[in-house]
């Protein structure tokens, strides 16, 4: 009877190690974003660890069930081989849980959201994982690996010893209680008797994003997307699929029409797009944002026509580059840019164009290979490229690529040497992503994420500034549109809301060059990345019928609206009103004005876009 006793000692005892571990990760995911902390109530930081217990428990209980069954075998066997196989299995997934721990912390202010699978996409490059890091937080953050999993070790060790003599080899009675014991631990993994076993939604109780957040096992979060990331249904199912697109089309239908008269200068204008890294309204002046960050793009606003209202579909660059170039919503979770099967059978507006008779290029100065870019690129047509390999490594920075100053040196010399024309010209820019590496004068500091944030992009407004002031200089220049448009918005600055709020997703868009009607100045329609392809081709007389989510830019609607998606949820903007639905809470979190139309039309928007990506081979 002794033996047993001792055998389910030890599994209670290392149960609640576990246990101990993840509240201790969560009071360390805290204390990483205290400025996010401080703004919750003791009592509200309390439930944080009180709801995300029964996470806890689920993912302990997973971790716990080889020991259980090793336990087991010691009724038969001596326990020193037994112990000393759970004692090294420990330590691993110590080892392991503690570097996935200061991942999820590093990541979750650039991705807003805990670790899941989607880390698994960056595995092929670790080196543009770890590149929205700077050097000190790797350095520090490899400190703080070592030294926590260290002190866990001796933790472990020391409950270890305890038992090194106190389980020994005991009688056949004993395994159906010990059976029991390793059954028994179904319970905490499915977090209940109850029918639907738990999910990441058990654990949201609050209106604050962040507290729910932080109450997520990060590891349960981790290792359940990862076993869910086979693609069979859809999730997102609300309607029947023609209810679904009914919705999508009563409202798009009055929305596809211009009013206005032209657009356009010219008939066959040259195109060149500059895709801005990270660059966010919230720092632009020319659309209500902080005023000294862009001073060269508030310049230019006067000069072209500025899209006063529009919005990034997703927030990072390897889902705003098929929004922009194959007017593709992206999907809540996945990125269908990292599969080719899939993208090859998109929309591409290089294509498009090439029919046309333009020539295209796309230029940027880091690895194309990055969320799988150069086969995507090359699905979409395009023939010429330049990557980072075309510049010296002393005109790199330490993570991403080439200052951009160095990379618009060499669009600008190229586009110097009397290109062939029509031109349809990509320039993907890249210092003004973390860890916000530029050369120079740091304008607004380094004290603070949001400062370097600020600084970077002032760096490379200088640098577009400079590019502008080369083109008009050029002969092509008044047979051209040059397109500004960032690839996705930024939670820096910190802004007040919800962090998923439109603030986060809304982007400037500028189109400058002699062949822009110089009547037009600005457009206050409500519109997104992916209405740009489909516009574009209907000004230039291509075929876009493909691009079946866009909508025309120029529209004068009441009912113009723009999507955008984010992890487990959505927003839809109108004129009349906001409204963010997460799928987790399966809930509005917010909305605000005339809202009540958006939740159909977003679902319905999630729902389809989602059965496309399904059905494309």
């Amino acid at each position: 009877m002794k033996t047993l006793v001792n055998r389910a000692t030890f599994n209670l005892k290392y149960f609640f190690f576990w246990i101990a571990y993840f509240v201790f990760a969560r009071l360390i995911f805290l204390m990483y974003y205290f400025d996010k902390t401080q703004e919750l109530s003791f009592l509200t930081i309390s439930k944080t660890v009180v709801y995300g217990l029964r996470l806890d428990a689920s993912f302990s209980a997973y971790i716990s069930l080889l020991p259980f069954l090793l336990i087991v075998l010691s009724i038969f066997i001596s326990n020193k081989p037994i112990l000393k196989i759970i004692k090294v299995y420990t330590y691993f997934v110590i080892v392991c849980c503690t570097l996935l721990l200061f991942i999820d912390a590093g990541l979750y202010k650039a991705w807003g959201i805990r670790l899941d699978a989607t880390l698994l996409d960056y595995l092929n490059t670790p080196e543009l994982m770890v590149s929205s890091a700077s050097t000190s937080q790797l350095v520090f953050g490899g400190i703080f690996w070592l030294i926590t999993s260290f002190l866990f070790i001796k933790f472990y060790k020391k409950l270890h010893q305890n038992f090194l003599s106190s389980i020994t080899i005991g009688h056949f009675s004993e395994v159906l209680i010990s059976l029991f014991l390793v059954a028994f631990l179904i319970l905490p993994i499915r977090g209940g008797l109850q029918t639907i076993p738990i999910n990441q939604s058990n654990v949201y109780f609050s209106k604050n994003m962040f507290a729910n957040h932080a109450a997520l096992n990060y590891m349960w979060n981790f290792t359940n997307t990862i076993s869910h990331k086979a693609d069979f249904d859809n999730p997102y199912q609300f309607f029947e699929p023609n209810i679904a697109n009914n919705i999508i089309q009563k409202t798009k239908n009055k929305l596809l029409n211009s009013n206005y008269d032209s657009i356009l200068a010219t008939k066959k204008p040259n195109v060149i797009l500059i895709i801005w890294e990270s660059l966010s309204a919230k720092i632009v002046g020319s659309l209500g944002g902080e005023k000294g960050v862009t001073p060269n793009l508030n310049r230019l606003s006067k000069e072209g026509v500025l899209f006063t209202n529009f919005y990034s579909n997703g927030d990072r660059t390897d889902k705003g580059i098929p929004a922009i170039l194959s007017g593709y919503y992206p999907q809540p979770v996945r990125k269908i840019m990292k599969l080719p099967s899939k993208t090859r059978s998109l929309p591409m507006l290089p294509f498009e164009m090439n029919k046309l008779g333009y020539e295209t290029s796309f230029y940027y100065g880091g690895d194309l290979n990055f969320g799988n870019m150069n086969t995507y690129l090359l699905n979409a047509g395009i023939t010429n490229f330049v990557d980072g390999s075309y510049f010296d490594s002393k005109d790199w920075n330490s993570k991403w690529g080439a200052y951009d100053d160095i990379f618009m040196k060499k669009f600008a010399d190229d586009l110097a040497n009397q290109p062939k024309e029509p031109f349809f010209k990509i320039a993907l820019t890249l210092s003004s992503h973390e860890p916000y590496e530029i050369k120079g004068e740091y304008k607004f500091g380094k004290k603070g994420t949001d400062n370097l944030y600020r600084s970077a992009h002032f760096y490379t407004d200088k640098v577009i500034g400079d590019f502008i002031e080369f083109a008009k200089k050029q002969d092509w220049y008044q047979n051209t549109v040059i397109v500004i448009m960032s690839d996705h918005g930024h939670s820096s600055p910190k802004h007040e809301g919800e962090f998923f709020a439109p603030i986060k997703f809304q982007i400037p868009m500028l189109w400058l060059g002699g062949a822009v009607n110089k009547n037009m100045k600005e457009v206050d329609a409500i519109s997104s990345q992916v209405d740009f392809s489909y516009t574009l081709l209907d000004l230039l007389g291509g075929d876009n019928s493909k691009f079946v989510f866009g909508k025309n830019l120029f529209n004068t609607s009441d009912n113009q609206y723009a999507y955008y998606s984010y992890n487990k949820g959505f927003g839809v903007v109108s004129k009349k009103g906001k409204y963010l639905f997460d799928y987790i809470k399966n809930e509005s979190i917010s909305a605000s004005g005339t809202y009540q139309h958006l939740d159909s039309l977003g679902k319905a928007i999630t729902q389809n876009a989602y059965d496309d990506y399904l059905n494309r081979k």
